[in-house]
């Protein structure tokens, strides 16, 4: 039976998700910088400055005035504290609590990659790295065994404006300074570009974009601008998963912060994908863990009382046509029983029994 996280430990888990994000801010921002408006494309967004010694300020890429937490942080930059070892107490503090928390290597990459400035150019971590941070960010406990992965998947909006003006260093670099054998992958459509860094035990990372449309541009890269040199994979359903993302921390060293999807849409998406992995041996074994993840997913969020978030993702990816109801439909058919139950108390049980009526009956 799931079981829910005593409440000061989820408000310790919120009080960290704050901590790393002025931590990082700071680390980001320095003191000795200023922040500026700049105007694209009619949209105002904050640039930090940083002087260099050759006289020329740096300009980074900070966010949208429009983001609320955002311009909050720019108007009391001077007054963030950081205290590493404070945020390592509560870490471990968490993790002694039975909080999950990504394998050591898993951290490193991702930590590398926060620091690098990856989250702040508005990417999302996702995949199984990602699901670790949901039991504390909805409060329940959750299974280690559905976070077992042996890669690192990122995502970013194709609309993240090339206008910027901002990147990444190179990815290949950064990469390397938690690995040397880290090796960029030549993309097999596309030989000169690269969206996936392999090292020499096999662990990957692979940068994910969404395609927003037809299955035409699945498969093939394309570049990104704000990713230091990588291109992304095109992949359908992609762009659902990672609107609005959600702030949170990764529970490694003093604590990463990073965005992630919100969880109701992760498992709904799960849902969608699972049904398109089953070609193979390895696919059906995705398409198990995808299941069982969104199964736990919907069981803790209305364990809860977030029913209203589920029905909400649902109806949006139901809304988005035939080939979206007939994944979600065939992916609905394997789903745990338990995850089925509560996300018919999400939805309306009556909803459900149809849908796997007629996914039997197919």
């Amino acid at each position: 039976m799931m079981r829910e996280i005593d409440i000061a430990y989820r408000t310790l888990f919120a009080e960290l998700v704050q901590r790393t994000h002025d931590g990082q801010f700071l680390a980001d921002f320095p003191l000795e910088g200023w922040f500026v408006t700049v105007t694209v494309k009619g949209r105002d967004y904050w640039y930090f400055d940083l002087p260099t010694t050759d006289g020329k300020d740096k300009r980074s890429y900070v966010g949208p005035q429009s983001d609320e937490e955002i311009t909050a942080r720019v108007t009391a930059h001077k007054e963030i504290k950081d205290d590493l070892r404070e945020r390592r107490r509560m870490v471990s503090t968490l993790r002694r609590a039975g909080f999950p928390s990504p394998d050591g290597f898993a951290g490193d990459v991702t930590k590398a990659l926060a620091d690098a400035g990856l989250f702040r150019l508005r990417a999302v971590l996702i995949g199984s790295v990602a699901f670790s941070t949901y039991a504390g960010m909805i409060g329940v406990r959750l299974p280690s065994s559905a976070m077992q992965t042996g890669d690192a998947d990122f995502a970013q909006d194709f609309a993240i404006p090339a206008g910027v003006e901002d990147s990444l260093p190179p990815v290949l670099e950064v990469l390397q300074s938690v690995d040397p054998d880290f090796r960029a992958v030549p993309h097999r459509a596309d030989r000169a570009k690269v969206v996936a860094f392999q090292n020499a035990r096999g662990y990957r990372v692979e940068f994910l974009t969404g395609n927003r449309g037809s299955d035409e541009y699945t498969g093939k890269p394309s570049p990104m601008p704000a990713l230091g040199g990588a291109s992304a994979e095109n992949l359908r359903f992609l762009d659902y998963l990672i609107y609005e993302p959600v702030r949170t921390v990764l529970l490694h060293r003093e604590g990463a912060n990073v965005l992630v999807p919100a969880p109701e849409r992760y498992a709904v998406h799960k849902l969608i994908v699972s049904s398109r992995r089953l070609t193979d041996t390895l696919g059906r074994l995705k398409a198990g863990k995808d299941l069982s993840q969104a199964a736990l997913l919907f069981e803790g969020l209305v364990k809860t009382r977030q029913s209203d978030a589920i029905a909400l993702a649902w109806e949006e990816a139901w809304d988005r046509g035939d080939a979206w109801r007939e994944a979600i439909t065939k992916g609905l058919a394997r789903l745990p029983s338990k995850g089925a139950k509560a996300l018919g108390e999400a939805i309306g049980p009556s909803i459900i029994e149809d849908l796997m009526k007629k996914a039997t009956d197919r």
